[in-house]
């Protein structure tokens, strides 16, 4: 894991940290080869273009796969607030990981086109 994103985790509370770094280790788990960096103050997964960022706000995670990926799963992720790029992860819930991955997935396909 990246420097960077060590010490933007590590700002968090204990829970707030294990949610963190359990998306980290979903989205490396799709995409171990990308590079990872700081874009736009976030944690980002890079290969050719952005994959995915991700942040942590006060009441959720802000995972931000972009546009294209929001609309291509609009349907399962009808259950998440979300924004033109963005999906709220909640603190309080458990992940939903092959959902994650799929997005990631999607997101990479989309850069390597």
């Amino acid at each position: 894991m990246l420097q960077e994103f060590k010490d933007i985790i590590e700002t968090q509370d204990q829970e707030k940290q294990e949610k963190l770094i359990a998306l980290y280790s979903i989205i490396k788990e799709v995409v171990p080869n990308a590079t990872e960096k700081i874009s736009w103050g976030m944690p980002t997964f890079f290969e050719k273009k952005n994959i995915v960022h991700f942040f942590p706000n006060k009441n959720h995670i802000g995972f931000y796969p972009g546009p294209a990926a929001i609309e291509h799963f609009q349907q399962e992720l009808i259950t998440y607030k979300t924004s033109k790029g963005a999906i709220h992860l909640s603190y309080s819930k458990d992940f939903d990981k092959e959902l994650i991955q799929a997005i990631t997935l999607f997101s990479l396909e989309e850069n390597l086109k």
